[in-house]
């Protein structure tokens, strides 16, 4: 606890400290408020602890094998190449303390209380708490209230989780020993990323996913692609497969999986299920103040992520809206500033960026070709790949491409679609030209620095016109 709460009332409370909470709290703060955060677990909530901050840095160790895999191209060789696992679990792990220390550093300098505890919502201004390691339960009271409480990873009902031999990506961020088979249920973001992890450690790794493809949400062009690569690396993968039994012991597994024209078994040691997640909002006292949920579980709020509740907001993953972080975080600036009176736009959920780590990483934004179709818009396609860039090649990262979905007849960019070599670090040059409400006509006209990846997005933007140069 940083500072005595007692007696306190506060203008604004929020319930979880995840980048949507702590986000929330300091915007406040800044803007005058009188704020307070509770947390039951650690600061900086799933995606700095469980999440997105030791995957990347797991996912780093695993690039830097990749590319001492590939030392040959560069005339480079070595003998006995070594490495150690556990260490890079180590590695994650400090960088995790780093960051927390830094977002309790920064809720202390904003002056935000920050209490370590559980809370129940008894009514629209008042929370009961109880702090970690104090048995006495305390009330406080607040204007206005945020759930920010996240959500945790699903589970199936024929592979209950053990802790063991059927884990989530939670288990996964702490365990050091690395198995010799893996099984990974879901090829969404999470899954494709451990699946890319696993593989340069050695481990054998297989898909499974129910959808007809890997990053069933992305444009099919690059769920194509990334499975390509994925399976050139050596991971199997069987789309449109769904798992039929399971026979699960201490250490290993046999799962039987099917689809409607054939039937396999697989053995493994290791069953990592990454199917997406649900929302947390047991015993929180959602009950006591009737607040709305939707029909998968999700906390319903409108456009300015107020709950049917006047005073009460949710945001992040308990909303369902998007769950990824930087969302989390918008949202919890949109509702600092509503409650502080500020005219702030609402999100644009079809502009947020995505991304997805693995490599080749994929980043977009928008709609897919075949949304925006649907959607009746008439469509030209700009094309263009990274072997046709000059940097990618120096770098013998040439494989990968840019695809831009626009409207045919005014240039409106409607959706942009990346796979390559960190091209994460590409989507938020589309983001701000989407903002400003830039066409590829204009995007076209940008010069972008050379050599750079970054030319691949005007070469692409272009080639909507049939105007690309090195195509």
């Amino acid at each position: 606890m940083f500072k005595d709460y007692k007696l306190n009332d506060y203008d604004l409370t929020i319930i979880g400290s995840g980048p949507g909470g702590y986000v929330c709290a300091i915007r406040a703060a800044q803007l005058g408020l009188k704020v307070c955060i509770v947390e039951k677990d650690n600061v900086g909530g799933v995606c700095l602890n469980w999440g997105c901050i030791p995957s990347k840095a797991l996912l780093r160790n695993a690039e830097i094998l990749d590319l001492f895999q590939h030392a040959a191209s560069f005339g480079i060789s070595y003998e006995n190449l070594k490495s150690d696992y556990g260490h890079a679990i180590d590695r994650s792990r400090s960088i995790v303390d780093q960051l927390t220390r830094g977002i309790a550093s920064l809720l202390r300098k904003n002056q935000v209380t920050y209490i370590n505890g559980s809370a129940e919502i008894l009514d629209k201004n008042t929370i009961m708490i109880s702090e970690k390691n104090v048995t006495e339960k305390k009330e406080i009271h607040s204007t206005n209230i945020v759930i920010a409480t996240g959500a945790t990873p699903k589970s199936l009902p024929s592979l209950p989780l053990d802790n063991n031999t059927v884990v989530t990506s939670k288990e996964a961020l702490f365990e050091k020993k690395l198995p010799a088979h893996i099984v990974i249920i879901g090829g969404g973001a999470t899954g494709v990323e451990f699946a890319f992890i696993y593989r340069k450690y050695g481990v054998d790794v297989t898909i499974i996913e129910a959808m007809p493809s890997i990053l069933p949400n992305e444009d099919s062009d690059i769920s194509e692609a990334l499975k390509k690569s994925l399976t050139e690396q050596g991971i199997s993968i069987f789309t449109d497969f769904r798992i039929t039994n399971a026979d699960i012991t201490d250490n290993s597994a046999n799962l039987t999986i099917s689809n409607s024209s054939e039937e396999k078994v697989l053995s493994c040691d290791k069953i990592l299920v990454a199917i997406g997640a649900s929302a947390n909002i047991q015993s929180l006292g959602l009950e006591n103040i009737d607040i709305q949920t939707t029909t998968n579980g999700f906390i319903e709020v409108d456009d300015y992520m107020s709950t049917n509740v006047k005073g009460i907001y949710a945001i992040g993953d308990v909303t369902g809206k998007l769950l990824l972080a930087h969302v989390a975080s918008a949202q919890g600036v949109l509702v600092a500033e509503t409650i502080a009176g500020l005219d702030s736009p609402k999100i644009d959920y079809v502009s947020v960026p995505r991304a997805v780590y693995c490599q080749p990483q994929v980043a977009s934004l928008g709609l897919s070709e075949k949304e925006a179709v649907d959607q009746g818009y008439d469509v030209k396609i700009g094309v263009f790949p990274l072997s046709a860039n000059g940097k990618a090649l120096a770098t013998e990262h040439r494989n990968g491409f840019v695809k831009i979905v626009s409207d045919s007849e005014i240039g409106d960019i409607l959706g942009v679609h990346m796979i390559g070599h960190e091209v994460t670090e590409l989507i938020s040059h589309i983001a701000m030209t989407k903002l400003l409400e830039g066409t590829t006509q204009e995007l076209g006209w940008l010069i972008h620095p050379h050599p750079t990846i970054s030319e691949t997005i005007k070469e692409a933007a272009l080639a909507t016109e049939k105007q690309a140069i090195h195509i």
